[in-house]
């Protein structure tokens, strides 16, 4: 045990690159002393990162329910994936440039509040949508379909630029390392859910339509995102009230001098070139890692078992198939984002190496294409090698980077730096969604 506790303890200083992270009398910044690591601060962040993005892999893992909806119009059948991910990305990348301008006075824990109350707002029509308005056209629902996307993105633009921001004053990169692996458990749980759903329900239609177990699995991921992001927003109240307590404590040793604690009171705004000097290797690296990231989701849609359909297990039909591909690609991704919580595989401190590793990632892109495309054959026979060496190594490299660069962001800014650092790597990271969601559209069509 000693042994593990040793390999998973951090030190607490950093290596600043360039003179980055001294402070201005030249001394290191290193983790505030007056904030110790807790545990419960830790669970509401990991908490957050889960509500983060359980919306954007919901849609995903949520496919084979849509495929259902638009059989009937071909070419919503065959678009409505990367039209999705366009409007979702579009949207948060508008939002977040907008978000990360008006930071002087910006109130973070207020943004993270009117996110989580969107969230459930959507979620609940989404759940309602499964049981009431099954008998719409395919035209109506796309319609429907692209508006909650863009609610659900506002309120992902909101809660990633509100609690990177806030996480960051408290100088505890652990901290930002927990709301990374919440985000790939938002990505494993959609998954597991669908397939148990699919595989528990009897196959049968409602109205003639949907099938019950796509509708059934629909209702229960919807409604359970309205559950998560109600416990959610009453677990940061309770951070809030925590934070509060401890600032509290602060400013009477401070003989009454009150601190700046994303409150809304005025900061001084930090430059968007200022921040690009400082975290250039970091930002870019985020950035082109989930430019490259955003062609699997349109590929593992039509990415088939090689086994032949019929008689073939369920496991290994579509409705179950592409969401345990997306399953291995989220568990690998989720591990990604915990493998730099351990010191001896953390690059955080190797921005350099980082940007490279990034630009490596386009490999897989045409390994997807050596899959089954849309039942047409794949080169290499094998259920294993589209699932393990495909999916769960990009899922895995994924995670890697993105939480590596989003831990890194500190140690390379001044402390008064590090929340607007928090949101500008946040915004990098959207820009790169953005960027591969709009590529996506070049995917939909290859394989042919």
């Amino acid at each position: 045990m000693d042994r593990i506790r040793a390999l998973l303890r951090r030190t607490p200083s950093y290596e600043p690159l360039e003179g980055g992270s001294e402070s201005p009398d030249g001394e290191r910044i290193e983790h505030p002393k007056d904030r110790k690591f807790s545990w419960i601060d830790y669970s509401i962040f990991f908490l957050l990162g889960i509500c983060m993005l359980w919306a954007w892999n919901m849609f995903l893992a949520a496919g084979p329910y849509f495929q259902r909806r638009f059989e009937s119009n071909e070419r919503i059948l065959k678009n409505f994936q990367s039209a999705e991910l366009s409007v979702s990305t579009i949207t948060n990348l508008g939002s977040m440039v907008i978000l990360t301008k008006l930071q002087a006075r910006a109130s973070y824990p207020k943004r993270i509040i009117v996110s989580l109350i969107i969230n459930i707002a959507v979620f609940t029509l989404l759940a309602i949508s499964t049981r009431a308005f099954l008998g719409v056209s395919a035209s109506i629902y796309f319609t429907f379909l692209i508006l909650v996307v863009f609610g659900t993105s506002l309120a992902t633009a909101l809660c990633s630029n509100g609690v990177f921001a806030y996480v960051s004053g408290f100088g505890q990169e652990e901290y930002t390392q927990g709301i990374m692996a919440g985000q790939g458990v938002a990505g494993v749980l959609p998954c597991i859910a669908q397939i148990v759903s699919v595989l528990s329900v009897p196959e049968k239609t409602v109205n003639g339509d949907v099938p019950q177990e796509a509708t059934a699995s629909a209702f229960a991921y919807f409604l359970t995102a309205t559950v998560i992001s109600t416990i959610a927003l009453l677990a940061f109240a309770l951070l809030l009230s925590r934070n509060a307590s401890r600032q509290h404590q602060k400013s009477s040793m401070d003989d009454g001098e009150g601190e700046n604690d994303n409150t809304g009171e005025q900061r001084e705004s930090i430059s968007l070139s200022t921040l690009l000097k400082k975290l250039i290797w970091l930002a870019g690296a985020i950035f082109l890692a989930f430019t490259i990231t955003m062609f699997f989701p349109v590929f593992t849609q039509r990415i088939e078992s090689v086994k032949p359909m019929p008689g073939s297990p369920r496991l290994f039909q579509p409705a179950s198939f592409i969401p345990l591909a997306f399953l291995f690609w989220n568990a690998g991704d989720l591990l990604g984002r915990l493998a730099p919580a351990i010191p001896a595989l953390s690059l955080t401190s190797r921005p350099r190496i980082l940007f490279i590793l990034s630009i490596a990632r386009i490999v897989f892109i045409p390994m997807y294409l050596l899959c089954n495309i849309d039942g047409r054959g794949a080169r290499f026979s094998s259920d294993a090698f589209y699932l393990v060496v495909v999916q769960f190594l990009f899922g895995f490299s994924n995670g890697y980077i993105g939480s590596s660069c989003m831990m890194g962001c500190v140690e390379l800014v001044d402390e008064e730096e590090r929340e607007a650092a928090g949101g500008f790597m946040s915004l990098c990271l959207v820009a790169g969604l953005t960027a591969g969601s709009l590529l996506s559209f070049l995917a939909a069509g290859s394989g042919s």
